[in-house]
């Protein structure tokens, strides 16, 4: 990469907002202690695509402290957040109140965060060698794991013909060729060193770098959020706890930004909190009348493929909208009480639009 300022073909994006010639000029040439990283591969995906609303990603830990010029007036504008804000993490289940009502239409309840461990490289940065440090660490570290959360770790590398399609059918499986993936560097060496991990009863599910080192995932059929949220707190801890055993090493965590991911939209709590539920009256009021309504309560609607992969057309996917500057509880709160709402104005909305 020639030291000149690049045409950033995304023009809307944070990326060509923050990065400006100046601070290009002052930057250009730092590389991260961790993995050699760069504020060019950094911004690789707004450079090369023109649909990027974010378009930069991290490659380590260092990269937003050295590329702080960038990333923190970025961060502070896609989150919301003020220059000197902290952030908290609280994954106590026993603080969640009430719960989805259990005669509301869901099918599925699934709650997602990213881990990175410290001393590794991101995704987008990590070396060879670093990422399968990590896999062989996540390997010893599955291993300990006991009780409903034991189970078993399918590397990608050599993988059975048998496991694969089972893993496509749970749509448990993560494949490469995204676009956005490959050019932010994090489909390197595919498929070496990545790997899924799941239990016994398929309701825990760990996947070994992807967009992030490990994206920790549970889920279940039906509406307990309570339940799916503490199954999830005892895993992250559980792996945490396995992973500083192992190796000494804990998840970064930054008290500014919380939980460290690649992609600064992620930063905070890297969580989302999701239920597959069924809204036939905002169906028939209009897709745009459920958006507006979701941004008023904090939530972020999409489009299903359904549950069997046909699309059902009165389904969506709603999750809490926000990442960073709410704990964990808060949002996963947020999310129980959001449904419950909209499960109630939509039973109005189907007798008005009978």
């Amino acid at each position: 990469m020639s030291g000149e300022f690049p045409e950033i073909k995304s023009a809307h994006s944070l990326v060509a907002k923050h990065v400006t010639k100046e601070k290009w000029d002052k930057l250009k040439d730092i590389q991260t202690k961790t993995c050699g990283f760069t504020l060019a591969k950094a911004c690789a995906c707004a450079i090369e695509f023109d649909n990027q609303h974010c378009g930069i990603y991290a490659g380590d830990w260092d990269s937003y402290k050295v590329f702080a010029d960038v990333f923190d007036p970025l961060i502070q504008e896609y989150h919301g957040i003020a220059a000197d804000s902290t952030h908290t993490s609280d994954m106590d289940a026993s603080k969640i109140k009430g719960t989805i009502d259990p005669t509301a239409p869901v099918h599925s309840t699934r709650i997602r965060v990213g881990r990175n461990i410290d001393g590794f490289g991101l995704s987008p940065g990590i070396t060879k060698d670093q990422r399968i440090g990590v896999e062989n660490l996540m390997k010893k570290a599955f291993a300990n794991l006991s009780g409903d959360l034991a189970g078993t770790y399918y590397p990608l590398t050599g993988m059975d013909e048998k496991v694969r399609q089972q893993l496509v059918d749970d749509h448990f499986l993560f494949m490469s060729g995204d676009p956005n993936l490959k050019v932010a560097g994090m489909e390197r060496d595919w498929p070496e060193g990545r790997g899924i991990f799941h239990n016994k009863d398929k309701t825990f599910l760990t996947w070994v770098n992807e967009e992030d080192q490990l994206r920790i995932i549970s889920m279940q059929n039906g509406g307990d959020v309570k339940g799916v949220f503490d199954r999830l707190a005892r895993g992250i801890k559980a792996v945490g706890d396995s992973v500083k055993k192992e190796s000494g090493r804990e998840f970064m965590l930054d008290p500014k930004y919380g939980y460290i991911h690649s992609c600064p939209t992620n930063l905070g709590t890297g969580m989302r909190a999701s239920v597959h539920v069924d809204l036939p009256g905002y169906t028939k009021a209009g897709v745009n009348i459920l958006k507006a309504r979701c941004e008023e309560l904090h939530l972020q609607p999409r489009g299903t493929r359904g549950e069997s992969g046909g699309q059902t057309g009165i389904t969506y996917d709603i999750s809490n909208k926000h990442r960073l500057g709410y704990s964990e509880v808060q949002l996963v709160q947020k999310m129980i009480d959001g449904v419950n709402t909209l499960v109630k104005e939509d039973r109005e909305l189907q007798k008005k639009h009978k």
